[in-house]
């Protein structure tokens, strides 16, 4: 190692250290962003899901949080290759996930998901299924798509949830991610948007968070005490990046603190730049808010070690590799406690082992070509 290499080693010595979540001892501060793949056909990941995952534990990624994987509901998905978590041949499969992180000396966790009415009428791979929302309104178009789930529905999508974790603790996970961000069904419920029911699942900001509350719940009970659960949370939609849950920080505490008590260890923030403040007057970004808010450990995210922000990607642009400064001083004074990365791990495996030596000058740009294959 060079003096270089040993002068950015050491300033990105906060990013290395340890991090426990209740008994789960993380050997660093990186964590793995979950992104969508696709690449499990028939919903069952394989051999190369296995490898994909393995090679960033073998490269220093402290957690990793899988891609969306699908409940049990019939009306979860629109996609084929999106991986299930329920069906013997897929567990099977995120079974053999876990051994080959395992084995590398990584923990994992899966981010359990239903994708509400983001479902496309007439999808496979149950044509006949409508998708399923608060109140049956297409997260684009707010135009009714269906009724408002029934009470019988929403406790079956609980117990669903509840299954998957069981399901997740049996074959080895480390906890488990559950995806209430960016408009899908768990977002539907807390968005006024999408959630305009009148009974007790909607109205105000505290009532529109009870499904997802109960879902906590429901997967608290399913693997006990010390079994880490993960909630990711956004203020932006995919169909409106200027949606907000919460406008202020009291708004914003109002809404975290039935989640909190419903049972989260930890909060993932998922915003669009990590360096952006949430709210006037203040330079912490939406996990600062959330961590200070809550005392609970939070995940920031949002173009880490990149120059272009993820949107850019889905427009076909690359983007360059961008220092860490920013993100080591937010570290260091502990506006947050784990830093969740994306593109800049689905391109170079290595990122990780890369910044912690100081070989800054190999890290690899994110081009549209890391979309395409299981690298």
């Amino acid at each position: 190692m060079n003096n270089q290499e040993i002068q950015s080693s050491a300033k990105t010595e906060p990013l290395f250290e340890a991090f426990t979540i209740g008994k789960l001892k993380l050997k660093n501060r990186i964590v793995m962003a979950p992104m969508t793949r696709a690449f499990s056909p028939g919903g069952v990941p394989g051999p190369d899901v296995a490898a994909y995952y393995r090679r960033r534990a073998e490269n220093g990624v402290g957690l990793i949080i899988t891609e969306g994987t699908l409940i049990n509901d019939p009306a979860a998905t629109d996609n084929l290759n999106i991986p299930n978590f329920h069906g013997k041949e897929a567990l099977d499969g995120w079974a053999h996930v876990v051994s080959q992180v395992h084995e590398a000396g990584g923990l994992i966790m899966p981010q359990l998901w239903h994708i509400g009415t983001h479902r496309k009428i007439g999808a496979l791979p149950n044509p006949d299924e409508k998708p399923i929302g608060p109140s049956g309104l297409d997260i684009a178009t707010s135009e009714k798509v269906n009724e408002p789930m029934s009470q019988a529905r929403i406790e079956s999508v609980v117990v669903a949830f509840a299954q998957a974790a069981a399901d997740a603790k049996r074959i080895g996970f480390d906890g488990i991610e559950l995806h209430g961000a960016h408009g899908y069904l768990i977002d539907q419920f807390f968005w006024e948007k999408t959630n305009q029911r009148s009974d007790s699942y909607g109205g105000n900001m505290v009532k529109r968070t009870r499904f997802a509350a109960e879902i906590i719940e429901a997967c608290r009970r399913a693997v006990g005490p010390d079994f880490p659960i993960v909630l990711r949370l956004s203020q932006w939609k995919s169909v409106d990046y200027q949606a907000k849950l919460a406008v202020n920080p009291d708004e914003l505490a109002q809404f975290l603190s039935p989640l909190v008590e419903a049972g989260v260890d930890v909060f993932h923030c998922s915003t669009r730049r990590f360096w952006e403040p949430e709210f006037e007057g203040s330079d912490l970004n939406f996990a600062g808010w959330v961590k200070k808010l809550t005392g609970k450990p939070a995940i920031t995210v949002g173009s880490v070690g990149l120059d272009n922000e993820f949107l850019a990607s889905f427009k076909g642009e690359s983007a360059g590799t961008a220092n860490v400064d920013t993100l080591i001083e937010k570290l260091s004074r502990e506006e947050f406690d784990l830093v969740a990365v994306g593109r800049a791990l689905l391109v170079d495996p290595a990122w990780a082992a890369k910044i912690r030596d100081g070989r800054l000058d190999e890290l690899i740009p994110f081009t549209p070509d890391a979309l395409r294959s299981l690298s």
